[in-house]
């Protein structure tokens, strides 16, 4: 009872933040809610706190030791090929499934293929994640990866500008962001610190990370591709957010949609891990039907979760983003400022991530730290997206700096902070992001352009927090360099200014 005790206030103390102030906002002049609205936004928070403590529980339970035994099982065979084939495969199949990628896919249907756009996604995933494991396996740096990838990145999306079709640049970063979502990162992180353990070495710990950063890559690469091989333009047609759209379809109908799609997504990884548990781990039955039972936890609090955010939050989120840029343009920048570091603490996967980092480096990366870091770089990173929708620029122009300034640190700070930090700008952008933060930036963008530029200047958001990030967190780097050498020039001057009088001296 104390464990989900603690997760309850874990989720209560995430959530309640971004509740309050929406609530409070809704008291002004500058943003109103009617009575139903209200109901539903506070029925869909009390769930959502709820489904986040069960999602805590679950993932503590099942998702976590699953991918650990999962990464050192593999590494134990010595089989390259076959640890190869599995994580091609594993990446394509837990990523088609997962509910972040979902959402996105369902707010662009009418622009594109949302099938297409999902195996795309998948397939960038599976060949990304076995590139992260020739990385650990053959010890190569983070950092090299990065600069290399990211070049390809840019050099494609300066063959989109070519091609006329840059407005659907920010969607091609976007699924990037939403890959990295509730179920595949606890997955995929504990999976990496699996094999590093097993494989072990000086850079383990730093090998532990940069699974997620790497799959980040491959859907950008492949969706940047699946847009220029597309014929003809593709044109964009603004979803119906209102409340009572959601309601004329259905509360049940919501959660069924995401109940199916979280059962896929479990049930692909469940029957990977059963097939791996009975050909190469080995684990007893008792420990089998705890991971079982931690499914199910799983299962039922993502369900919570991702359809009271569906029903309450992305709507609220549309209403909420037009009516204050329509009202308080300049305002705006602030409140999101403020909404960018309350809405980052309760994704889920983040509280994953930052007890596995602290665990790992040993507590030198404070879980504190770390949301203090994460809380300020999505902050600014939402305030900057509002910004571009109010001036109407290009995404490169935060895109190329930003990743320019990201990739300049990596040369500097210790790899385990460059690992960690683009592992966070993963797992920052969650469920979340994809149904209130985007729908706010959609509902923004709706009230001061035309339909048509909504794809261009709305999305891009979830590209931007997944960015920032990256350099708040390397810049903790910095700052543990400077402490270091700090310490150690005042440790030396006590040791030059000590009085030898007071030296004692032992004769045998």
């Amino acid at each position: 009872m104390k464990f989900v005790w603690s997760k309850f206030k874990e989720s209560l103390t995430s959530i309640l933040p971004i509740v309050v102030i929406v609530y409070l906002l809704s008291l002004t002049p500058i943003f109103t809610l009617s009575y139903k609205e209200k109901i539903v936004y506070l029925l869909s928070s009390v769930a959502l706190i709820i489904g986040m403590t069960l999602f805590n529980i679950g993932a503590e339970l099942s998702m976590t030791p699953m991918g650990d035994y999962a990464g050192s099982g593999l590494i134990k065979t010595k089989k390259i090929s076959l640890i190869l084939s599995v994580a091609l495969f594993m990446g394509f199949l837990v990523t088609i499934a997962e509910p972040d990628l979902t959402v996105l896919a369902g707010q662009v249907k009418d622009a594109i293929d949302e099938t297409s756009l999902i195996f795309s996604v998948g397939i960038g995933v599976g060949v990304f994640l076995l590139i992260s494991l020739l990385k650990v396996i053959f010890d190569k740096k983070l950092s090299m990866l990065l600069l290399l990838f990211y070049m390809l990145i840019f050099a494609f999306a300066a063959l989109l500008c070519e091609m006329g079709k840059n407005y659907l640049m920010p969607l091609a970063f976007d699924s990037g962001g939403v890959t990295t979502g509730p179920i595949t990162v606890p997955f995929l992180m504990a999976f990496g610190v699996g094999m590093a353990a097993t494989i072990g070495g000086k850079n383990s710990n730093e090998n532990s990370f940069g699974f997620v950063a790497l799959c980040s890559i491959g859907p950008i690469i492949v969706v940047l591709l699946f847009i220029m091989l597309t014929k003809g333009d593709i044109i964009y047609k603004l979803p119906d957010y209102s409340i009572d759209s959601v309601l004329r379809e259905g509360v049940l109908k919501v959660i069924i949609e995401h109940a199916s799609g979280v059962a896929r997504a479990l049930l692909s990884i469940f029957v990977f891990f059963l097939a791996l548990n009975f050909f190469i781990i080995k684990l007893p039955i008792r420990r089998m039907m705890q991971i079982v039972i931690g499914i199910m936890i799983t299962f039922a609090g993502l369900v919570i979760f991702l359809s009271s955010a569906s029903i309450g939050f992305l709507p609220i989120g549309y209403a909420m983003g037009g009516q204050i840029v329509m009202a308080h343009p300049r305002l705006a920048i602030a409140i999101c400022f403020i909404i960018g570091m309350t809405v980052v603490l309760a994704e889920p996967a983040i509280h994953v991530l930052t007890v596995q980092v602290e665990e790992v480096t040993g507590g030198t990366v404070t879980k504190k730290s770390m949301l203090i870091a994460l809380s300020l770089g999505v902050g600014l990173a939402i305030a900057l997206a509002i910004f571009r929708i109010l001036n109407g620029f290009s995404i490169l122009y935060y895109l190329i700096p930003g990743y320019f300034i990201s990739l300049a640190l990596s040369l500097f700070v210790p790899p385990i902070y460059t690992a960690i930090a683009f592992d966070s700008g993963g797992v920052a952008s969650g469920p979340l992001t994809s149904t209130f933060i985007l729908p706010f930036m959609i509902g923004a963008c709706a009230s001061v352009a035309n339909e048509n530029e909504v794809i261009n200047l709305a999305f891009g958001v979830v590209a931007l927090v997944a960015m920032i990030p990256l350099i708040s967190i390397q810049l903790l780097g910095f700052r543990a360099i400077f402490a270091k050498i700090l310490r150690d020039r005042i440790s030396m001057r006590r040791i030059l200014r000590a009085d030898d009088d007071q030296i004692i001296y032992f004769e045998a």
